[in-house]
């Protein structure tokens, strides 16, 4: 018996060629631009394509409020926690729904060199302190949404501290000079705070910098227990920067969680394409590097762990795929 040979559809050659390309530019380290936003269409037509965006940034919590995007990932957990209940920045509740929660166990650090004086971020306030504070380089990284969220609800701003006769700056890489972009980085954001040109980091990745820090003579700041009952009401959750961990802390430091990244879409997104979102998601499961060993643990990623929090729902096309295939019970 003869076989015909495959024949290749020039929808499916066009469509692989570019996203093989893209998931190679994706995964090259010299090559600058890598995060993704797949739109797939129908051939033909003016179909309402539907689109994947591999941010990590919370501005796209808008983009799926308003149906532009119908499945995004943010590092981590809490905005799209603070987006369903409508708290913080956001003005009404926005219907978001979990697809998976990838794990990353991180907290959140406010650290100043200990020549400040400073021993609380209620100091800042209320000596109104001239801070040269240095943030994360890039602009719409969720570390921006903690840093506005946390001091508006101590009764202050980064534009104050500016005002009192302070400095901030937006430095690449994490603090101890590990790239976020590809690009070499030969001054560290603590070489910077150790030279005396910035008095502050606050940034998350604290198992990468908060060594350094001590190191360098800086002190992370704990948050007080009544300011992180607030945030909590908003959708918050709370972490530890242990003594245990980093022996150079004096105790544990009551701090704020920056773990998982969840998958989320929009309530209104059909059934059909989450089914399809968590098909494709198993099956290419093997091939998504992560923080961990071997493949994506899709047992881990469909329920609420400390290393992945899932405070918003599953969307129920998940939820249904997920116990259909054993993940969850």
């Amino acid at each position: 018996m003869q076989h015909r040979p495959r024949y290749a559809r020039p929808v499916v050659t066009r469509s692989k060629l570019v996203l093989e390309m893209a998931g190679q530019l994706a995964a090259d380290n010299n090559w600058p631009l890598q995060q993704a936003s797949i739109s797939l269409r129908p051939q033909g037509g003016d179909a309402k394509p539907v689109v994947l965006f591999g941010s990590d940034s919370y501005e796209a919590i808008d983009q799926v409020a308003r149906g532009e995007v119908q499945l995004a990932i943010i590092n981590p957990a809490e905005p799209i926690t603070l987006a369903l209940r409508g708290t913080g920045p956001f003005k009404e509740p926005i219907p978001l729904r979990a697809i998976a929660v990838i794990p990353s166990l991180d907290s959140y650090a406010f650290a100043v060199s200990e020549r400040t004086g400073l021993t609380s971020l209620e100091d800042i306030r209320d000596q109104k302190y001239p801070l040269r504070v240095s943030l994360r380089g890039q602009r719409d990284h969720s570390n921006h949404f903690f840093e506005k969220v946390v001091l508006e609800t101590m009764g202050f701003s980064l534009e104050d501290i500016e005002s009192w006769g302070g400095q901030v700056r937006y430095d690449p890489g994490l603090p101890n000079g590990v790239s976020t972009s590809g690009k070499n980085i030969e001054l560290t954001r603590i070489d910077l705070a150790k030279r005396g040109d910035v008095d502050a980091i606050f940034d998350e990745a604290v198992n990468a910098w908060v060594g350094h820090a001590l190191d360098a003579g800086m002190r992370i700041l704990p948050l007080k227990e009544s300011v992180v009952a607030k945030l909590e009401s908003m959708g918050f959750r709370r972490s530890y920067i242990k003594k245990e961990r980093w022996p150079k802390l004096p105790a544990d430091v009551l701090a704020l969680d920056f773990s998982g990244w969840p998958i989320y879409t929009h309530a209104n997104v059909s059934d059909e394409v989450i089914s399809s979102f968590c098909a494709a998601l198993e099956a290419r499961k093997d091939h998504i590097p992560w923080q961990g060993e071997g493949s994506l643990p899709l047992e881990r990623m469909c329920k609420d762990t400390p290393e992945g929090p899932l405070d918003i729902p599953l969307h129920p096309a998940a939820e249904r795929f997920w116990k259909e295939r054993g993940y969850l019970d």
